[in-house]
């Protein structure tokens, strides 16, 4: 396998592990596990338990997110996913046979009242103290079982998370790998043929990430203030200035059809923009960005 590119990673922070988020907004929707050892069932004697949690919001998604659950029953590696949390942060029908589509078991949360991007997976992960997390959109299309390759990457000492090579509907790179936010990448975005991956990432967009339990607990999972962006920028953020590696699988692969709600509609603009004002004011970004200028300095002096 190539190497897989990598921030420069720093010396691994310790860590107190954060409580779990409540989850009193969402109720679950009956016990939809299996008979007791079905999910174990396709694991062989001596291999890995299942250990990979996967969450994944809907919002009205309901057709996006069984054609999801039906390429991850089909195409991930047997005994990999130890369950599948689906939100449904709106009511929504919901196909009778989702909890009984593939040998791990399918847990359904109802929301009472519709939640941010943030809380919605903080609440779906709650209990995850070991193994690997994994927060998936449900527009995704998989290309091959990028599952296991990325869950491969994030159990390497020092990694806290890892993100595949993101693909537009014409297999281009999508801008999903992007170099620190800044106003001016924000309006780069917005022109015509600017919207391109970056080739020294500081960070990677939240549509389909992979983690460490272990690390997501530490960092506290995403900040609950960004209602619907920048949490992933966030979440990147603190991640490297606690010491951990953010990191790219480019053989794992997946489509994604973006959904820009901002540009369509008021409500989410605003929220973007609220969550961009306060990012660019936070000490994470400070720090965040003074980190970065720190490392870029031995290479700005050689160049000199």
């Amino acid at each position: 396998m190539a190497p897989i590119p990598r921030t420069k990673p720093l010396k691994p922070a310790a860590f107190t592990p954060s409580e779990p988020a409540p989850t009193d907004a969402s109720e679950p929707a009956g016990d939809s596990r299996p008979p007791p050892g079905e999910a174990q069932r396709a694991t062989a004697p001596g291999a890995r338990p299942p250990d990979l949690t996967v969450s994944i919001v809907s919002h009205g998604q309901g057709a996006l997110v069984d054609r999801l659950l039906r390429q991850i029953a089909r195409q991930t590696a047997a005994g990999l996913i130890r369950r599948v949390v689906v939100t449904l942060n709106i009511p929504e029908p919901v196909p009778a046979d989702w909890t009984t589509l593939a040998a791990f078991p399918v847990d359904i949360l109802r929301n009472r009242e519709p939640a941010g991007f943030a809380a919605n997976h903080n609440r779906a992960l709650a209990g995850c103290a070991d193994g690997l997390v994994a927060i998936l959109n449900p527009d995704l299309d998989l290309q091959g079982d990028p599952l296991s390759l990325l869950a491969q990457a994030a159990r390497e000492a020092g990694t806290g998370l890892v993100a595949p090579l993101v693909l537009q509907d014409d297999g281009q790179p999508a801008d999903a790998a992007r170099s620190l936010l800044t106003p001016g990448s924000v309006i780069g975005r917005l022109l015509p043929g600017r919207r391109r991956a970056s080739t020294a990432p500081h960070w990677y967009a939240g549509m389909c990430l992979v983690l460490p339990a272990a690390v997501w607990r530490a960092v506290g999972g995403f900040d609950e203030r960004y209602r619907l962006y920048c949490e992933d920028f966030d979440l990147c953020a603190r991640l490297r200035l606690a010491g951990w590696a953010l990191v790219q699988q480019p053989q794992a692969r997946v489509r994604h059809a973006a959904q820009r709600s901002s540009h369509r509609s008021l409500r989410p603009l605003a929220w973007h923009l609220r969550s961009l004002a306060r990012v660019w004011r936070s000490p994470v970004y400070r720090d965040y960005r003074r980190l970065l200028r720190a490392e870029a300095a031995p290479t700005t002096s050689a160049k000199g």
